[in-house]
């Protein structure tokens, strides 16, 4: 008897292993052009190579040229976030640590997330949000670094698309940046 439920048990276990992989193949077949983790192929409004223009005043102030509605706004030249909602308020805002590669400015939007992982740079970290993948497959996302190493800088030798945050800021991040919402990365 305890063979025969050892088998069942088993081939039930295959069963939703193969059922899961085929619904994770069939989700990632079906995500819509405007999902996939890369930047659109029209830049988005206000969203040009050059910098854009800041509030001097005001330095923590949202950049005018940073896109519409709900978003996440990542400055790669002042490493700094804006969580923004679908009414254009700045819901939260923050500095980052980005990592050794810099996504394109562009739309993107969140494609997938970890709740723990160990990043590239073998660090612990969690709240991982992904929006971009480079050419050769490296991930670029949000992430909190858990333990020793969240103030280090990342080794200029590994290849890392981590955009460190605080734990507060990266709790912020994963409540905020579900699966499908806009990430605006500009100059």
């Amino acid at each position: 008897m305890a063979g025969t439920s050892s088998g069942i048990v088993a081939g039930l276990t295959a069963a939703a292993v193969g059922t899961v992989g085929l619904l994770a193949y069939q989700a990632s077949a079906t995500v819509p052009p405007g999902l996939g983790g890369r930047p659109s192929s029209s830049p988005a409004p206000g969203a040009q190579a050059s910098k854009a223009p800041r509030d001097q005043r005001h330095p923590t102030a949202l950049p005018n040229s940073s896109g519409a509605g709900e978003r996440v706004v990542y400055s790669v030249d002042d490493d700094r976030v804006w969580l923004v909602d679908e009414r254009g308020r700045v819901l939260r805002t923050f500095t980052v640590r980005p990592g050794t590669i810099d996504p394109p400015v562009g739309a993107y939007w969140v494609t997938s997330r970890s709740k723990a992982v160990t990043g590239t740079d073998g660090l612990p970290i969690e709240h991982v949000v992904r929006f971009a993948t480079t050419k050769d497959g490296s991930a670029i996302g949000f992430s909190a670094v858990t333990g020793t190493g969240a103030t280090e800088p990342p080794d200029p030798v590994v290849k890392t698309g981590g955009i460190r945050e605080t734990r507060a800021d990266g709790d912020a991040m994963w409540m905020f940046a579900t699966i499908g919402v806009k990430v605006m990365v500009i100059r």
